[in-house]
């Protein structure tokens, strides 16, 4: 008697896109050229995340053409982490793997990182390797980021890890699990603490373009990871409101002393060092509440459980 065939391991390829128009057609044949030589079941899901170009209409032709492709299109720009998310959400495959449409992930590490969920691991997080690469704004701030993160918070965030990474079917329940609104994928998986490993990769230039990326953006998702993931900042506050009160308490000893040894003659009337107090003091209670005033404000978007993306519409309409 034969033995019995193993069914082929379901793959899912996320692929979040913004106005990548110029380099789709060049990513997705390249991704096949990888994977049509695995012995697996591929499936992309590719998320356009409100493209204003002509991102849509090359991905209609790519799903034309290919019964793997699914293009899920959101109503409006949610940003990088909810076009992930809105892949994830539709992943229905034994491993999931997240990857950007630009070119710089690539797909010559799908059959490692697939061999790694194989062989037990979780999580399979690909690292960029960052030590050739020019001294660059991007890079200096990238690296603040990551240490002041890892700092303040509980949860390790590997430097150089990109969105480009495998789940198993476990670990991706796990994160599917997990509705916050202002999302960091990086330290939400992290969190989780399934199994994991590293795999290093050189990060290749652009096909063409320019990244989506803006210090905007970057700036939002540090809020999100900082205030997410720690409570650091209502601590700084704080602290800064004990060492005001520790020199209040000096100047406070330093008067009296004078009084007591009847050297009242120094201390000469002002109101400058009045003014530098109320200022401090000021200073010191405004970015406190500022810091409340954030936190207040993301608990305020919690609360109303908007949903994190919307669908505008989906290829085919009614695939998985």
């Amino acid at each position: 008697m034969s033995p019995k065939r193993q069914p082929k391991l379901k793959i899912d390829l996320v692929i979040p896109v913004f106005n990548e128009s110029e380099v789709i057609g060049q990513t997705y044949a390249d991704i096949c050229r990888v994977v049509d030589s695995l012995p697996y079941d591929f499936r992309f899901i590719y998320v356009d995340d409100g493209s204003s170009d002509g991102t849509v209409d090359t991905l209609r032709g790519v799903a034309a053409n290919d019964q793997r492709v699914t293009l899920l299109q959101l109503s409006r720009n949610f940003g990088h982490q909810a076009a992930l998310t809105a892949g994830m959400d539709a992943s229905h495959g034994d491993i999931m793997i997240s990857m950007d449409g630009d070119g710089q992930h690539p797909p010559e590490m799908l059959p490692k990182m697939i061999l790694l969920i194989e062989q037990g691991y979780d999580v399979v997080q690909a690292q960029r390797m960052e030590d050739e690469r020019a001294v660059s704004f991007k890079k200096v701030t990238s690296n603040i980021f990551y240490w002041l993160i890892n700092k303040i918070s509980g949860t390790r965030v590997m430097q150089g890890a990109a969105d480009f990474r495998a789940l198993s079917r476990n670990a991706l329940d796990g994160l599917r699990s997990m509705h916050e609104y202002h999302r960091f994928l990086r330290g939400m998986i992290s969190w989780m603490g399934y199994n994991s490993v590293i795999l290093p990769y050189h990060e290749p230039a652009r096909i063409a373009g320019k990244s989506k990326y803006s210090l905007g953006k970057m700036m939002r998702l540090a809020s999100d990871a900082i205030f997410s993931f720690s409570l650091a900042p209502l601590y700084i506050g704080l602290s800064a409101g004990l060492a005001f009160f520790v020199l209040a308490g000096a100047q406070l000893i330093y008067v009296l002393s004078l009084w007591l040894t009847g050297n009242t003659e120094q201390v000469e009337p002002g109101w400058s060092s009045l003014m530098a107090i109320l200022l401090i003091a000021s200073g010191i209670i405004m970015i406190l509440l500022g810091f409340i005033g954030v936190y207040v404000g993301y608990i305020f978007q919690e609360v109303k459980r908007r949903p994190i993306y919307l669908l505008k519409g989906k290829l085919p309409d009614g695939g998985e």
